[in-house]
C-alpha cells in the first residue's frame, strides 16, 4: 500500500510517460488546451522601435523644425538631419535617426519649431525589448489561456500545436443504484453517474455519456470495460475496489492483463482506490462506490494522471489551516475545507465517506500527513477541486 504522495507521483509519472497526441488548431480554438510545444517568439517583440506615447521625435538640438508625420502602420524614412523631428502616434514606428522623443503634453509648439523636455526614461520600446527572436516564451505543458493567445498572435502565429483533448469514460458499477426516483427498499439513487463527468469535464476530459449501471457480474464488468476502452483514454468505475461477493473490479483486471499502477492507498477516506495501466497503453481509474470517498480517489489519483497524460505539473497549491483538523494516525487524512473570505481553510461539517452534503460546499481537501494533526494556523497542501469549468484543463 503507497502512502498518499507515492501514490500521487507514481500515478502522474505513469501519465507523461505516455506519447503525446497532438493537433494543431487556430489560435481562436485554442484557449482552454495545453501547449504541446515550446511557444518560440518567430520575431523579435517589439518587431521594430515603437513609440510608447504621441508626441514628437526629433534629432539632435532644439527647437526642431517639424518635416513629417509618423502613424502606427507606416514604415517611415530615417530621420537624417539634425534640427528636425515628425510628429508620432502611440505605437508608431521609430525613425532611424531619432535621439529623443518628447511628449505632446511636455512639448510647445512655435513657428520656429518645436521644443520640449524628454523624460528621463526613453519614451519608446527598442525592437526585441520584450523578446528575442527565437526566445522561448513559454515551455511545452503551459495552460493555454487569453493571454497566451494574444502573446502568441503578437509573435507571428495564427495557430498552436497542443495536445489533443482526453477523452474519458464512466462506468458505474452496482445492482443497488436507482438513476431515477426516490431511494428506499435496500436500493439508493446514484450520485456519482451524474457527478463525477462534470468533474472529468472540469480537468479538461471530453467525456462520454454515462449508460445505466453496469450489472454486478464478472462478465458484465469485463464486457464494459472491454467497450469503454475502445472510446477512451481513460476509464473510470465507481465500486467494486474492494474484494467483497460483488466487488468484480479485481478479477475483471486480472482477466483483462491489467498492470496496477496503484492499488490502494493509506489515504483516508477513500483508501480502496487504485489506477490500472490496461494493455495498449491506456488507464482504468477505480473509484469506490462511496460518494465522497470517490471523490476522494478522484482528485488523489485520476487528477495527477491526466495532468501527467496533458504535460502538466501535479503541483498542489498551499493553504493555512483557519480551524483543527485531527489526524488520521498512518493515514493521510484528506479533510474537505471551505475557504472563507479571511483566506483560511475551515473544516466542514457532513464529510463521511458516503456524505455528499459538505462537498457541496467545499473548495477541496486539506493534506493532513501521517502522524500529525492540522492545527489552525497551520500551512498545508490543499487537493483542490476544479470549481470553475476549465480550471485544470
Amino acid at each position: 500500500m503507497l502512502t498518499w504522495a507515492e501514490a500521487r507521483a507514481a500515478c502522474h509519472a505513469a501519465g507523461a510517460a505516455v506519447p503525446p497526441a497532438t493537433e494543431t488548431v487556430p489560435l481562436g480554438l485554442a484557449d482552454g488546451r495545453t501547449l504541446a510545444e515550446p511557444l518560440v517568439t518567430l520575431t523579435d517583440l517589439p518587431a521594430f522601435p515603437t513609440s510608447s506615447v504621441d508626441g514628437w521625435a526629433g534629432r539632435g538640438t532644439q527647437p526642431w523644425r517639424i518635416v513629417g508625420r509618423v502613424l502606427a502602420g507606416e514604415d517611415p524614412a530615417p530621420l537624417d538631419e539634425d534640427g528636425t523631428c515628425v510628429e508620432i502616434a502611440t505605437g508608431a514606428s521609430v525613425p532611424d535617426g531619432v535621439t529623443a522623443i518628447v511628449r505632446v503634453e511636455d512639448s510647445l509648439v512655435e513657428p520656429a519649431g518645436v521644443s520640449g523636455d524628454a523624460r528621463a526614461m526613453r519614451d519608446w520600446r527598442d525592437a526585441g525589448e520584450e523578446a528575442a527572436k527565437g526566445e522561448v516564451l513559454l515551455p511545452a505543458g503551459t495552460p493555454v489561456t487569453p493571454g497566451v493567445i494574444g502573446l502568441a498572435a503578437s509573435c507571428g502565429y495564427h495557430a498552436l500545436t497542443v495536445r489533443r483533448p482526453l477523452r474519458a469514460e464512466l462506468l458505474v458499477f452496482g445492482d443497488e443504484l436507482l438513476t431515477e426516483g426516490l431511494p428506499g427498499a435496500g436500493r439508493v439513487r446514484d450520485a456519482l453517474g451524474p457527478q463525477l463527468p462534470a468533474w472529468l469535464a472540469r480537468y479538461g476530459c471530453e467525456v462520454a455519456p454515462v449508460g445505466p449501471p453496469v450489472k454486478d457480474t464478472l462478465e458484465a464488468h469485463v464486457s464494459a470495460i472491454e467497450a469503454a476502452l475502445t472510446r477512451a483514454d481513460v476509464v473510470c468505475t465507481t465500486g467494486g475496489t474492494m474484494h467483497g461477493p460483488v466487488d468484480h473490479l479485481h478479477p475483471a483486471l486480472a482477466a483483462l492483463g491489467a498492470e496496477y499502477v496503484v492499488n490502494t492507498v493509506k489515504v483516508r477516506p477513500g483508501f480502496p482506490m487504485l489506477v490500472a495501466r490496461m494493455p495498449g497503453g491506456k488507464f482504468l481509474g477505480g473509484l469506490p462506490g462511496n460518494p465522497q470517498s470517490a471523490v476522494v480517489a478522484l482528485v488523489s489519483l485520476v487528477a495527477p494522471l491526466l495532468a501527467g497524460l496533458a504535460g502538466r505539473s501535479a503541483d498542489l497549491p498551499k493553504v493555512t489551516l483557519g480551524s483543527d483538523v485531527p489526524g488520521r494516525g498512518d493515514y493521510t487524512h484528506l479533510a474537505l475545507v471551505r475557504l472563507d473570505t479571511d483566506g483560511l481553510a475551515h473544516a466542514l461539517p457532513h464529510a463521511g465517506s458516503s456524505m455528499l452534503r459538505g462537498l457541496a460546499r467545499a473548495a477541496g481537501f486539506a493534506v493532513i500527513p501521517p502522524g500529525t494533526h492540522g492545527t489552525a494556523g497551520t500551512v498545508v497542501e490543499l487537493a483542490p477541486l476544479p470549481l470553475s469549468p476549465g480550471e485544470f484543463a
